[in-house]
Parts: structure tokens; sequence; C-alpha cells
């Protein structure tokens, strides 16, 4: 049968790739990414200077018709566009939570990309999403969960937050969000005032509830909260606790927040994004005992597994609940699995077409196993620790936060504007030597810097020369401070 006509016979076949110019293209990328990798050590921590001219050179540029140089796309790519901005993947960024980007999980998405299976649906491909399913039991596992939990790899903990809110609405008010109420700290995660408020809820009907001095959620105020709104006729429906928050590190009282959750009929989630992994380790375990008490749990393995960014994860307790939130069928739909084992992640989850999430942290686990991953967490507690002790003894310096992972909060004693000057030119000075990038924040209306260590590139003796920076810096802005 001839084609008709205007079809032409022989289609152009320029984007099916062979193996062979497939493998020659991983060759040049591979060149590029190994000198990235072998070059990380000696790399700045920030490279604030060019940010505009990288812009500019991809700015406005038009549609291409025509093929370009692979090696001239490369060159932009590598020495124009990546350069600039933070090195979140070298081992002096000790900035916000620092990612990881484990190159194993690289290859994981690379193998995902080529084969581009779909796992929204269990039946597209039983293998594939049931490898997903095995690493959320891992995550259960550790969290403390039991067997009839489940969930979900998300791009990040600010979507699983989301995620989480609306599972409490529809498990705890119906549809009904009029009158409903809920509580986080004032030290919790910005995303989950996103959340509720993506969620259909209004401004004020989130509390911030208080912290005490170590910056964990006071909870005789999260009590007084919950019935000064029942007296008013509200509806408190969801109680969002935090184990290891942005500003300090800090870990709620995660049991006596889940006896208030459990006496008042409360929704419980922990946002555990930055410190839920720290459970593989005996000191972890310890500070968030009580997590597996939770309703449901926020995890970013691109956190605390040293993952690439864009890994997230949401646990509940009951699998049921997630698919009574998020089960919808459509006539076009294949049939559903009916049970734990076989998960269908589009009944549980916002998304129906989606990536093979699943490989990039399934991978990196098997062909290590879990002990490295332990070990490196446990440096990084030790090292938080060293760094607040010797920083807590240099006079001058005032340790605000102590660690309760591995993130630690300090400045510059003393209280008025020249001292907040002072802090400021700190944060200044120790960046400016581009060998670490840390970032500050307020706590008590106290601009406070902070160092947050969990890349699994970061050691011993990067964290000491930012120490070094820091007391050195210190020392000769003291200097200037005015005699009393």
């Amino acid at each position: 049968m001839d084609p008709p006509d205007g079809l032409p016979i022989d289609a152009d076949r320029c984007l099916e790739l062979s193996g062979e110019r497939f493998g020659a293209l991983l060759a040049r990328v591979g060149r590029r990414l190994g000198a990235y990798l072998d070059t990380l050590e000696s790399q700045p921590a920030w490279h604030p200077d060019g940010g505009d001219e990288a812009a500019r050179a991809v700015a406005g540029a038009p549609l291409p018709e025509g093929a370009a140089d692979v090696e001239q796309a490369l060159d932009l790519l590598f020495e124009r566009l990546v350069p600039t901005g933070f090195q979140t993947a070298g081992p002096g960024y000790l900035a916000f939570i620092p990612g990881g980007g484990l190159p194993e999980a690289a290859v994981a998405d690379l193998i995902s990309g080529v084969l581009n299976r779909y796992v929204g649906v269990w039946a597209a491909a039983p293998g594939l999403a049931q490898l997903e399913t095995t690493v959320v039991r891992w995550f259960c596992d550790l969290m403390g969960y039991p067997p009839t939990s489940g969930g979900f790899l998300t791009p990040g903990g600010s979507l699983a937050n989301w995620s989480a809110v609306v599972t409490a609405r529809r498990c705890r008010l119906g549809d009904e969000t009029a009158g409903g109420v809920l509580y986080a700290s004032d030290q919790a995660h910005h995303s989950v005032v996103k959340a509720a408020l993506l969620a259909g809820f209004a401004p004020e009907q989130v509390r911030r509830v208080p912290s005490d001095d170590a910056f964990r959620m006071r909870v005789d105020a999260l009590t007084e909260a919950i019935a000064t709104d029942r007296a008013a006729g509200l509806r408190p429906f969801l109680v969002c606790a935090t184990a290891g928050t942005t500003n300090t590190g800090a870990v709620d009282d995660l049991n006596a927040v889940a006896d208030v959750a459990l006496t008042d009929g409360l929704w419980l989630h922990i946002d555990a994004a930055y410190g839920g992994f720290f459970t593989l380790t005996e000191r972890g375990t310890t500070a968030l005992a009580g997590i597996e008490r939770a309703d449901s749990v926020t995890l970013d393995p691109h956190k605390g597994l040293f993952l690439p960014y864009g890994t997230g994860c949401l646990l509940t307790r009951d699998l049921a609940d997630l698919r009574r939130t998020h089960s919808i069928a459509a006539d076009y739909m294949p049939a559903m699995q009916d049970g734990q084992e076989r998960v269908d992640f589009c009944e549980i989850s916002p998304e129906l077409s989606r990536d093979c999430r699943g490989l990039r942290v399934w991978l990196p686990i098997v062909l290590h196993g879990i002990g490295p991953f332990r070990e490196n967490l446990d440096e990084k507690l030790d090292l938080a620790r060293w760094a607040a002790d010797a920083l807590g003894a240099v006079e001058g310096i005032e340790l605000v936060a102590a660690p309760q992972l591995s993130l630690l909060a300090f400045r510059i004693a003393g209280e008025g504007e020249d001292t907040e000057r002072l802090n400021r030119a700190l944060l200044e000075r120790v960046n400016a030597r581009r060998r670490f990038y840390i970032t500050p924040t307020i706590l008590g209306g106290r601009f406070t810097l902070r160092i947050c260590v969990l890349s699994f590139r970061t050691h011993f003796e990067r964290v000491r020369e930012c120490v070094e920076a820091v007391v050195e810096e210190t020392a000769a802005l003291l200097k200037q401070r005015p005699a009393p």
C-alpha cells in the first residue's frame, strides 16, 4: 500500500540515536562531568560573579531550527552556565540544608530517562513500580511504621507537606474547610503555611505556636491554642511538628506533641525533611523518638540520603488514607490494583504522569549498602558538635543554638545596631573566602549565622577551616568595636 501524497517514504530519523551515537555522546558528557567531580574540592563554594552574563548567554535565545555543534553546546553549559551561583555539590556548601548529588543517582536517572517507563500505574511497569514500592517500604521501616503504612516519592518536601495537609483535611474534615484550624510552630518551614493555603485554608486558619529557648514547639502553648479554638467553635484538625528545623535544626518533642494530637483527635504530621534519615543512627533515633506515632511524615532523601535535588517522600501510617484522598476514576484508565503490595501511584498521589523516581534511590543504596549512609550521618553529627564546641569556646562568640542534629547557629555576642552590623560583616567576610558558603537567619529578632553540615563530601578539614575563618574574622571585627 502506497503512502498518501505528501508523506515521505524515508522519514527523518535523526532523533533516533543509535547505540553507537548515544555512547559517543555519553563519552563527551562523561569527560566533562569527570573533570567536574575531580575538581570539586578546589572549586569555589559559591561564585557570585558573572551571573548576569551567564543569564544573558541564554536569555531570549531564538528557537534553533538546525542542530548545534555538540562541543559548543557543552562549552556553553559547563564553561558559562554551570560555574555561577552556589556550588551545592561541593564540600564547602554549609548553607541552608545541603543536598548531596550522589553520582550513582545520576546514573539511575540516565537509565530511567532512556527507558522512559511509566510507573504511575502498576500494570504499566510492574517491576519498576514495585521497586519504588520497595524503597518506600524501606523508609516506612526506618520510621518504625506498621505494615499498613505506605507512601510515594515526590519532587521534594514542599509537595509532600502539601499532600499531607490535603490528606489530613480529607480524613479529619471531609470536604468542608470552614472552621478548620491547623497548628505549626513559629520555626516550622514556610512550605507548611503554603501547603495550608494551597489546600484551601485562609491564613487566619493557621496557628503559629511559639517555640521555647531551644526553638522547639511549646507543647503547653499548643494545648492552650487548641482549647481556645475549640471554645470558639472552631475545628482543630492538624498539628505539624518538625524533626529538624531549617533555622536551627531543632527537633520538637515528638512524643509530647503526639500525646496532644491523640488526646484532641488531631492528625499529626511530622515534617522530617531534614532530620528524618538521622534515624539511621543511634543518636538520631533518640532525638526523633515518637516519629513512629505520626499519621504522616515528610522526608527528603535529597538531604539525609545525599541524593540529587528533586527527591522527596510522603509516608502515611495507613496507606488507605492516601488512597481515600487521591483516588479518582476515569474511563480511559486501566484496572487499578487492590491491595497493599501492588500500588498504583496515581491512586495515592496527586500525579498521573511521573518519572521512575524510585530508581534514583534504589541504585545508590543497593550499590553501597545502607552502612556508608549511616556512617556519613554519624560523621555529620560529630562535625556539627565539634564546630559548636569550638565556636562556643571563643570569647566574643555566642552559640545561639547548639546542634540537636547537624546544624548550629552562632553570632558575635552583644546587642544593638553595632553588633548587628558586625554580624552581617562577619558573614560577608567568611563567605568572601569562597572556600565555604554559610547563610544567616533571624532568631529572636537578631541576625544570626548558621552552619549546616550534611554533604557526604564535607569532612573535618573543611569544617575546621570554616571555624578558623569565623574565629579569625571575628577577632578582626571586634577590634573595630568601640571600647565601652
